[in-house]
């Protein structure tokens, strides 16, 4: 049996009609850019979320069909798509080289604002994964070697054991790229922004990839 009670409740009229004279209803959202639209958005989430405005959720899918959700942090946005790094032996890694098609939510809870994503996966060039792996912390670059992603770990101690291997191998010296790490784009082909309004009336504009540009859309709530 589920615990009801630690589920809030729906909120009552007098809760929305406090939402609607608390604030001023925003404008609609007119962008043409949805890149631009996302950069905004996401300065406006660094300031105002408490941590990982850059969190985002990733759906893949597996051999079998059965999708696949975890949270993975963003790291470069722009017009070529969205960019993440992982571990290729990990689920994730094994479920894109299948298939090569994923979904991305971003959810800024503090402000109330949700960015859907589509679109087909490719991997990052080698320049750009060497690249971003030296900006990691040294221990986040040991611990790339260290973790076999996904992979049933026997104890805690296996992994310490590893890492100080790995450690004492590199010693004071640069770490490598892992050859099993590296980062994948995803190319939009939809991207929707989705915004709260009170009663669930929420705005949803949606943003198709077209020939030469975007076409958008509003959808119903």
């Amino acid at each position: 049996m589920s615990d009801k009670a630690a589920i809030p409740p729906s909120p009552s009229e007098d809760d929305y009609v406090r939402q609607v004279s608390a604030a001023e209803p925003p404008p609609l959202l007119s962008a043409t850019d949805p890149f631009a639209l996302f950069a905004d958005w996401l300065a406006e989430a660094v300031v105002k979320e408490p941590n990982d405005a850059n969190a985002m959720a990733l759906a893949t899918v597996d051999e079998g069909g059965m999708p696949d959700v975890r949270m993975v942090l963003l790291k470069d946005a722009g017009p070529e798509g969205f960019v993440f790094y992982t571990n290729l032996g990990s689920a994730k890694g094994r479920q894109l080289a299948a298939g090569p098609k994923a979904a991305l939510l971003f959810h800024w809870k503090s402000l109330r604002r949700q960015v859907r994503v589509r679109g087909q996966v490719t991997p990052v060039t080698p320049e750009e994964a060497d690249a971003y792996f030296a900006t990691r912390a040294r221990p986040a670059q040991i611990g790339a070697w260290a973790s076999e992603q996904s992979q049933p770990l026997p104890d805690r101690l296996a992994l310490e054991k590893r890492i100080a291997e790995i450690g004492l191998k590199f010693g004071l010296g640069k770490v490598e790229r892992p050859p099993h790490w590296s980062g994948f784009r995803v190319r939009p082909e939809t991207i929707e922004f989705w915004r709260d309004r009170p009663f669930r009336l929420h705005e949803r504009l949606v943003f198709v990839r077209a020939e030469g540009g975007w076409t958008t859309q509003r959808l119903y709530p």
